[in-house]
């Protein structure tokens, strides 16, 4: 069961809404849009501007480890950053796993603080994207809500499941359980694992809080988002449809499109394939794009940063073995 919920249900999910969204494109207009009316140069332009989030992604992270003792070389940082989206692709969510392990047995430090300062990391980004979500919502509410009336399986989708006793009850229910674990000092056997563990997770997250360099983290995160903006700005110069929608709607459509595909990747799959498409077509929709076309452009653009994932992760696992290898001449050498 534990591998069927890991690796089955994204899977399933990611084959799903591709066939939803194929099925309702046509396929051969979608490819013709791409071959006549696409200018690869600037897709070119946001995939450089993709390695150098990753880039600082690692930089950032690098604060955080520093914090907790743990001095890893931007190098092999960067190497996990690459890693992780790599990884991702086949197995979703592992990739974390992984590049906390890597980076933990390279600088023999534990496993869970570094497993603790990626979840801060993470968690940095879900709060960055949910204020970015309220501010989206706040630019483009009346679009958004006119878009799904008029799509109303859409709709009454979305506030069966903002309204569902099932979801809040869950999310209780946890909260409670979580709160039960921290507050027993003496927990027995599995239980006091379990608090420790959390502890040691609370440990690496907290450290954001009372780290020095609080104010270059910052920086970081700053730099890090607007590079993702930016290259979504920049995708839409690719078409002649997505760069009229932005001569009309200004950033805020590039703004809500950027918004709602990294709401996304929230959703289990195997390097947001399926749920990406799906949102930033929802997007373009709200502003007028076709579906035909909106689809063109979401599939090249992700196509081609899952192209440059994947290159990204084969340099990253054979840099990582010269790495290793290196190290063990220097050890025989001494």
């Amino acid at each position: 069961m534990k591998m069927m919920l890991k690796y089955v249900v994204p899977l399933v999910i990611s084959v799903g809404l591709c066939y939803l969204l194929f099925t309702g494109i046509d396929y051969h207009a979608m490819l013709a849009i791409v071959r006549e009316e696409c200018d690869f140069r600037w897709i070119a332009v946001a995939l450089v501007l993709s390695i150098f989030s990753h880039v600082f992604r690692a930089a950032r992270w690098r604060i955080q480890l520093r914090a907790l003792g743990v001095d890893a070389p931007l190098y092999a940082l960067i190497y996990s950053i690459f890693g992780t989206y790599a990884v991702n692709l086949v197995f979703p969510r592992l990739g974390e796993v992984w590049r906390t392990g890597y980076i933990a047995e390279r600088q023999q430090a534990p496993f869970t603080t570094v497993f603790g300062s990626m979840v801060a990391d993470r968690l940095a980004d879900t709060l960055t994207v949910l204020l970015l979500a309220v501010a989206a919502f706040g630019l483009a509410s009346g679009a958004i809500l006119d878009f799904l009336h008029t799509n109303g399986e859409t709709y009454a989708a979305i506030a069966r499941l903002l309204t569902s006793p099932w979801l809040w009850g869950a999310g209780l229910v946890c909260a409670g359980l979580l709160w039960w674990l921290m507050t027993r000092p003496n927990l027995p056997g599995a239980l006091g694992k379990v608090r420790k563990a959390l502890g040691e997770l609370w440990e690496g997250f907290a450290v954001v809080g009372r780290m020095r360099g609080r104010g270059r983290w910052l920086l970081w995160t700053v730099a890090l988002w607007g590079c993702y903006f930016l290259q979504n700005c920049i995708t839409f110069l690719a078409f002649p449809f997505t760069r009229e929608v932005l001569a009309a709607h200004g950033l805020t459509v590039a703004f809500v499109t950027f918004v709602l595909s990294s709401i996304s990747m929230g959703v289990p799959s195997n390097g947001g394939i399926g749920p990406w498409q799906w949102a930033v077509i929802f997007a373009l929709g709200v502003y007028g794009v076709g579906q035909t076309e909106a689809g063109a452009f979401a599939n090249l653009v992700l196509g081609t940063q899952t192209l440059l994932l994947i290159a990204l992760g084969i340099f990253t696992f054979v840099a990582i073995a010269l790495d290793k290898k290196k190290k063990k001449n220097i050890i025989r050498n001494e």
